[in-house]
């Protein structure tokens, strides 16, 4: 959740900003980032040697709704 958290704050983020933001180690980052590509949530694009990640649209709609307090039943 902090990762795709910081992913929708902070757009286009590589491991590194991510291990940083979340103050994980950036093994741990990358193998959760992999997870989030692998169900479609997240995609990334290489430039040069760094990998950037950002969150799909089914991502993000997936981050608001979890988010998204629901009204209380009656």
């Amino acid at each position: 959740m902090t990762i795709a958290t910081a992913l929708r704050d902070g757009g286009e983020l590589c491991v590194c900003d991510l291990a940083w933001i979340t103050r994980r180690a950036e093994n741990l980052v990358g193998h959760h980032l992999r997870t989030l590509r692998a169900a479609g949530l997240a995609s990334s694009r290489r430039e040069h040697k760094i990998v950037f990640y950002t969150l799909t649209e089914l991502g993000t709609r997936l981050l608001d709704a979890y988010l998204t307090p629901t009204p209380a039943r009656r």
